[in-house]
């Protein structure tokens, strides 16, 4: 009896040590839970924003650890242990992405699971050319290349437009992407927003123009475009040119000299340049040129579509600096404006350049 009886205290004993062990171990791991779960929804250590670049196929280990080596995160190890724990594998898209101050690994996390990365920018101004874009394309550091070296017939099969003169048929913008986006894609992109932007104006056309085509219309406003530097004249010199096709006059527009000189051009358009013949010689040629000069804006693209009635066949500069032209409904009128612009270019001449007075000593 007494034996059983000490084995017996010695049992309960042995228990409850164990019991004791068993709480202050379950203790310890609920606090080292808490602790964990602290880390990852704690405020992170860095006073100051920040940015890091995933590459494709990063792994989250990786990450964190480029994260604590950059004082944005405490304990990367701790951050994935409490994932483990939870069962949670969060998906790290790849791209460039802006840190906040104090960002916790939970907010981080978050960022890489929505894919909400930084946005490159790449911009086309109203009035570029095909080949200004593809040069801009080429030039930006975060635009994966995938088009590089290949002709202007070559990108447009790729694009699955074979056939299709690329001129005029972008719309210039600002574009804005993830880094590696590829260069096909931006181009997709802007291809599409012309072909609705030109269908819409189409659509709201004006009846009875001198035009049958939705790429007439186009060729035009890249015209309008290039002799534009206002938008408020650019349907009155859609009506101009809408005027002189109907009366069967040459458009003779100096842009579309430029264009179809290319390389030859050096900056300005001499007298044997407007007799030279090419297809885009409107001073030659009757009619539209064979395609557009230049990538239109909305603008103009609507100026084409539906163009100011005006009685007016010509215009020029005025050469004040402001961009306006002055409108002439007849060549006496109108060469008196020339007159008048050429005068006022000769007074802004010898204004930056005046020559020195000599003076009897």
């Amino acid at each position: 009896m007494a034996r059983r009886g000490r084995w017996g205290g010695l049992a309960r004993r042995a228990l409850l040590g164990a019991a004791v062990v068993l709480l202050l171990a379950a203790l310890g791991a609920g606090g080292g839970y808490f602790w964990l779960q602290r880390e990852f929804s704690t405020s992170g250590p860095a006073t100051a924003g920040s940015l890091i670049q995933v590459e494709p196929g990063a792994s989250l280990r990786g990450v964190l650890a480029r994260l604590e080596a950059t004082g944005t995160v405490r304990h990367a190890r701790a951050v994935e242990l409490y994932l483990r724990l939870r069962g949670l594998r969060p998906r790290v898209q790849a791209g460039n992405y802006e840190i906040p101050p104090h960002a916790s690994p939970e907010e981080i996390l978050a960022l890489f699971e929505q894919g909400k990365v930084v946005l490159e920018q790449l911009t086309v101004v109203e009035g570029a050319t095909f080949n200004d874009f593809l040069e801009a394309l080429d030039q930006h550091p975060h635009v994966l290349h995938t088009l590089r070296g290949k002709s202007p017939v070559a990108i447009m099969g790729a694009l699955g437009h074979p056939g299709v003169s690329p001129e005029g048929e972008f719309f210039p913008d600002t574009y804005r992407f993830a880094a590696n986006t590829p260069d096909i894609a931006i181009l997709t992109l802007a291809y599409d927003s012309m072909q609705r932007v030109l269908a819409d104006a189409w659509t709201e056309r004006r009846p009875g123009l001198p035009y049958d085509t939705p790429y007439q219309a186009l060729t035009l406003a890249s015209m309008v475009e290039k002799e534009a530097a206002l938008k408020s004249e650019r349907a009155q010199i859609a009506g101009v040119f809408v005027n002189r096709l109907r009366k069967r006059m040459r458009l003779q527009s100096d842009p579309t000299v430029v264009y179809g000189l290319g390389a030859r051009y050096d900056g300005s358009i001499h007298t044997r340049d407007l007799l030279r013949d090419t297809p885009y010689n409107t001073y030659t040629r009757a009619g539209l040129p064979p395609t557009p000069v230049a990538l239109p804006g909305r603008e103009s693209v609507l100026a084409a579509a539906r163009p100011e009635e005006t009685e007016a066949l010509y215009f020029v500069a005025t050469g004040l600096g402001d961009g306006a032209h002055h409108f002439s409904r007849t060549l006496e009128e109108h060469n008196s404006a020339v007159k008048a612009y050429l005068a006022r270019l000769r007074t802004q001449e010898h204004a930056a350049d005046p020559k020195p007075v000599s003076r009897r000593p």
